[in-house]
């Protein structure tokens, strides 16, 4: 149970593996993933990204230029999750068409 449970704790609540997502799929900067996922506010995003960042799926990078802008990216870690993303994805489409009958 509590190697599930560790996994759980990482990848938990609504968000964190739509915002990997988001990433994985070439919205780097913090509005572009934002206007992405759409229905999340900038402070739950903000929040997200630094605890995905602590348990090393994302790697936040800072451009000193004019003006400053940070892009975030995926890290070589989060590929581990693909599967798991795949399979989610996959018993939802099964989920959808049992609950709803089609």
């Amino acid at each position: 149970m509590l190697p599930v449970r560790d996994a759980l704790d990482v990848i938990s609540g609504k968000w964190k593996l739509i915002i990997l997502i988001s990433i994985s799929s070439g919205n780097h900067r913090f509005r572009e993933i934002e206007r992405s996922i759409g229905k999340i506010n900038s402070k739950v995003l903000a929040k997200e990204l630094k605890d995905l960042e602590e348990h090393k799926l994302i790697k936040r990078t800072v451009y000193d230029e004019s003006p400053v802008f940070v892009e975030y990216t995926t890290t070589p870690y989060a590929t581990t999750l693909g599967k798991v993303i795949k399979e989610l994805r996959d018993w939802g489409l099964n989920h959808r068409k049992e609950i709803i009958g089609k």
